[in-house]
């Protein structure tokens, strides 16, 4: 990112920018992100997974010796978690190691109670891929993948009273860590990248949003201000999606501001506070040496066939990029709304069933309703609670002029909101069909004469009062009016008017 941006009015005599000045700022970030997995157990033993739990448990109650790291058990690896590796790496274009193996990576800190914590460093599962996002000058960018590894999650500690609490529930949960380059020019080609990443995910089936599984980022940041180069900074602790674009724009802020006094920014690990919507200082940024990595010896090396890889790879989904692709094509759409169509795989296939019960026309604008209403009540299809035939059923209506555009995103609200299908939806409320019980002709004069303001407006040709007048005709009919029909009725009334006047 360069920006050039004014600096403050005022000054003080530390700031090295007089006022006026103009500011160039380059931005420099790489991501690392920890993705917990959604199998049903843990990574090294057989303690079930918290995150896949509706609530969190009680402290201390999903744990055992292995995940507590009592001297003498012996780790075993999920299967489940090497094969949603593999599933990962090829989904982000990597290449997969022939075999890899785990690490010690050694500090002391409570959240891991046999004081390392086990991973990958030396040979990861895979390396080598990337992402392509759309970047801040509107053309596809690819942002390049360094490495994707498996480790373990540690504990969860709890600070409460000047005490420092420890649950070891998460201790074993899989992680999976993916490492990108330094090929982000802003917080906001970030914040793509990290949507993009979640959606493949999901679409892989690996993680899902609405359970308490999380997607947690650290990020390395520097900026070269005015020519001069700041030294890399760690972000860590930056939640979800959303956070990561507010988190490092306000890290680049921050270091900006520490060139302006006239100082160096140091090389440091700091820490997000969300809710105070600031980063602090933790500790000087260490080096991986500093962990002492061993090789793990309870677990064995993992070696892949290649016959192994092949049939995970066929296992595949269409993945975001390919169905967008396809939705253009297919169905000649325009690129912003095959993308809002594939936003989530439940979503697609939604829509393509939908497709061959009505028009592409219909089905494209009811999908984008559709995801309008969810995002207005901020959650995702597959937690809404409708069926697809009560939404292909409303649509179907639809398009057989049953019932007119405002009842059927009326109905369609109350769908979502009430998880009910459209006959019981329509009783309660008594939604009217398109004309039922409708004296349009009666309706469209007392509107004309309700409104004579409007209909001078018409007259003098102002067609804005044309639009005005037929929507209080069906504010008046409560939707149940054909709106193409009150348009016809409402203009002939209307040059007849005009006729009479003369």
């Amino acid at each position: 990112m360069v920006a050039s941006v004014s600096s403050p009015s005022k000054t003080t005599q530390s700031n090295i920018v007089t006022s006026g000045e103009k500011e160039s700022v380059k931005v420099k970030i790489g991501l690392e992100t920890h993705v917990q997995l959604i199998t049903n157990s843990k990574l090294f033993c057989s303690c079930r997974n918290p995150v896949t739990l509706e609530k969190e448990p009680e402290p201390n109650t999903l744990v055992c010796d292995v995940c507590l790291g009592m001297p003498g058990t012996k780790p075993r690896v999920n299967e489940k978690v090497i094969e949603y590796a593999i599933k990962v790496a090829l989904a982000l274009n990597c290449e997969v190691a022939a075999r890899t193996f785990f690490s010690r990576k050694t500090y002391f800190y409570p959240d891991m109670n046999k004081n390392f914590q086990i991973t990958q460093y030396e040979i990861p599962i895979a390396k080598g891929g990337w992402v392509e996002i759309e970047g801040d000058d509107g053309k596809r960018k690819r942002i390049r993948i360094r490495r994707v590894h498996i480790e373990e999650d540690p504990a969860k500690l709890v600070h409460k009273e000047g005490h420092t609490l420890g649950d070891y529930n998460r201790a074993g949960v899989p992680l999976l860590e993916i490492v990108t380059e330094p090929d982000f020019s802003s917080p906001k080609e970030a914040r793509a990248y990290l949507q993009k990443l979640v959606q493949i995910l999901e679409y892989l089936g690996i993680y899902d949003s609405t359970t308490q599984a999380t997607v947690k980022s650290d990020a390395n940041i520097s900026i070269v201000y005015n020519g001069m180069q700041g030294e890399r900074v760690e972000l860590k602790n930056i939640s979800g999606t959303k956070e990561i674009e507010r988190a490092l724009s306000y890290e680049v802020i921050r270091q900006v501001n520490v060139f302006r006094r006239g100082g160096a920014v140091a090389r440091e690990t700091r820490n997000w506070d969300e809710n105070a919507g600031v980063s602090r200082p933790m500790r000087m940024k260490e080096e991986e040496e500093e962990y002492g990595y061993i090789f793990e010896p309870d677990l064995p090396m993992v070696e892949f066939e290649r016959k192994f890889i092949e049939k995970i790879k066929a296992s595949l989904p269409e993945l975001p990029d390919e169905k967008r692709k396809r939705f253009v094509k297919q169905y000649s759409l325009k690129e912003k709304t095959a993308e809002s169509l594939t936003s989530e795989m439940e979503i697609a296939d939604l829509f393509e069933k939908l497709v061959s019960h009505v028009s592409v026309k219909n089905a494209v604008a009811w999908t984008l309703v559709l995801l309008k209403t969810l995002n207005y009540h901020n959650i995702k299809y597959r937690e809404a609670g409708i069926k697809d035939e009560w939404f292909i059923e409303l649509v179907r209506a639809y398009e057989n002029k049953e019932y007119s555009d405002l009842v059927t995103e009326e109905i369609l609200r109350r769908m979502v909101e009430e998880k009910q299908p459209l006959e019981k939806i329509v009783k309660k409320y008594k939604y009217p069909k398109l004309g039922e019980g409708v004296k349009l002709e009666e309706i469209v004069e007392n509107v004309i004469e309700e409104n004579r303001k409007a209909v001078e407006d018409y007259v003098a040709g102002r067609m804005e009062a044309l639009n005005f007048l037929v929507g209080q005709v069906m504010r008046a009919t409560k939707g149940a009016a054909d709106p193409k029909k009150v348009r016809e009725v409402m203009i002939s009334k209307l040059e007849n008017q005009k006729k009479e006047n003369k």
